[in-house]
């Protein structure tokens, strides 16, 4: 007898399928960034940036938003740094990436930090720190930004893990004004529910990402372009990114947004 998956495998593709008739929307297909494949290879890079490349894909996920020698990236609420560390190869001694934590994501990437930005090794980065809603980026300064498996969090709060609540709507009016006209936001994120809204953020650490689209939407950015270079038909999306049956492998949404 032939077995019909449950629906719920088919969750993933579905949703993917559903980004892909919004009105304006499109989902692409990227091949591997050559350019981002040459950082990646710098063999002054960690043992466990190179493990947690095989998980992340960076050099599909970044060939997705196409950043260049010379331009101004901020990777938001960065942690450790591992996407500034890649971003400062590709932007080059003539570009610059402003890394940039909150409070809270500065106290759980102070480790990482430190390793990474020991002896300026990394010149062409800007270390940032700041409150969640002035974080002193500037306007109209940034070619690109990136928030990888973090936009969540704007809807997370845990006053005991030092994670007051934030202001989503002024963290990301913020983050636009930064961004240059045509300027680009790419953002990561591990998959909620479909109709969830961010309601899964602080349960699951998940959004849903119909919510995350009409979010930026409302910010005034327009969406443009996902690839399914992290998606995973067998995650259910019912367990917290953290659980150990699924972390490392959870169903993640790959979405670029552009200021007009």
């Amino acid at each position: 007898m032939r077995r019909v998956p449950p629906a719920s495998s088919f969750a993933p593709a579905l949703a993917a399928l559903a980004i892909a008739l919004l009105p304006g929307c499109a989902g692409v297909s990227v091949s591997p960034s050559p350019a981002v494949a040459r950082v990646l290879a710098d063999p002054a890079r960690s043992a466990a940036d190179r493990e947690r490349d095989a998980r992340d894909k960076p050099a599909e996920v970044l060939a997705l938003a196409r950043f260049k020698r010379g331009d101004t990236v901020a990777d938001l609420l960065a942690g450790g740094g591992y996407y500034s560390e890649i971003l400062s190869g590709i932007v080059g001694p003539s570009g610059k990436v402003l890394l940039v934590n909150n409070t809270g994501y500065e106290a759980f990437g102070k480790k990482g930090l430190a390793e990474r930005l020991a002896g300026n090794r990394l010149p062409n980065v800007v270390h940032v720190v700041g409150p969640s809603d002035a974080l002193g980026m500037g306007e109209n300064v940034l070619d690109g930004a990136v928030i990888v498996m973090s936009y969540h969090d704007l809807y997370w709060v845990d006053e005991k893990e030092g994670w007051p609540k934030v202001d989503a709507d002024k963290f990301l009016d913020q983050v636009v004004r930064a961004l240059k006209p045509g300027g680009v936001l790419l953002v990561v994120d591990h998959s909620a529910k479909a109709g969830t809204g961010s309601a899964d953020a602080q349960t699951l650490h998940r959004i849903d990402e119909q919510f995350a689209i009409a979010d930026f939407r409302k910010h005034g950015l327009q969406w443009e372009a996902a690839i399914p270079a992290l998606r995973n038909p067998e995650d259910d999306r019912s367990k917290s990114v953290f659980d150990p049956a699924i972390r490392g492998r959870t169903d993640r949404f790959v979405h670029l947004y552009r200021k007009p």
